[in-house]
């Protein structure tokens, strides 16, 4: 599939009643055409995995194009430059949930960027770093208990962010983590009660909010089963 014809195929599906209903989801919808993902997936399975025309659609700067971007890279071609370029253009809460479920956490640098990330100042950066420790409890079946817990005092010190997409993605990861398996689980309880503690709105809002689930029958029949 050519530049020319993905484009014209998001622009053929748009959808102005949806562009509209974006802003209520806190999705930003400058130069959106209002497509979902679903029908964002099927282009990029007509498409095909290609590394160029990715390059050519994140840089078209349509939101669309964008996520389109994410689910057509080739993963072994990602170098951490182009994760560095594309984490500063983030502007929205679903493009860099896309960019990071659907391409980041599967690079060779998600582990380092995670870390990198979670401790920077922009809003949409910080929160991709918390995302790609989430998608990466998810993911990466065969990684072992440490690199995880290495992430728990992170989520503890950042917890105090007062941004609604930062503490939202905070919670995310400390819930993906605690919801790996039993020891995790523990810990990730054991750093919320610590954040508990915390004099800090944002940082109770972030405990009362995992502890919720970590801790709620349903989790923990599923991880004791």
């Amino acid at each position: 599939m050519e530049y020319d014809e993905a484009l014209n195929r998001i622009k053929s599906l748009s959808s102005p009643d949806a562009v509209e209903g974006m802003a209520r989801f806190g999705i930003n919808s400058t130069n959106a055409y209002g497509v979902s993902p679903i029908h964002l997936r099927k282009i990029a399975k007509e498409s095909g995995k290609n590394h160029l025309l990715a390059q050519q659609l994140w840089a078209s700067g349509v939101h669309e194009a964008r996520i389109l971007a994410s689910m057509i890279d080739e993963v072994e071609m990602v170098t951490e430059e182009q994760l560095e370029k594309w984490v500063k253009d983030f502007d929205s809460w679903d493009v860099c949930d896309q960019c990071c479920g659907n391409l980041f956490c599967r690079t060779e640098f998600a582990y380092q960027k995670a870390v990198e990330w979670s401790k920077r100042d922009e809003e949409f950066v910080k929160r991709a770093g918390f995302v790609l420790m989430a998608d990466l409890a998810v993911h990466d079946k065969k990684a072992e208990n440490y690199v995880f817990l290495k992430f728990l005092p992170i989520i503890k010190t950042e917890s105090t962010d007062n941004r609604n997409f930062a503490k939202k993605a905070i919670s995310w990861a400390l819930r993906g983590i605690g919801k790996r398996n039993l020891n995790l689980n523990r810990m990730a309880i054991e750093t919320s009660k610590k954040i508990q503690k915390i004099d800090s709105k944002n940082a109770k809002w972030v405990a009362s909010d995992t502890l919720r689930e970590l801790t709620s029958e349903r989790i923990q029949k599923r991880l004791r089963g």
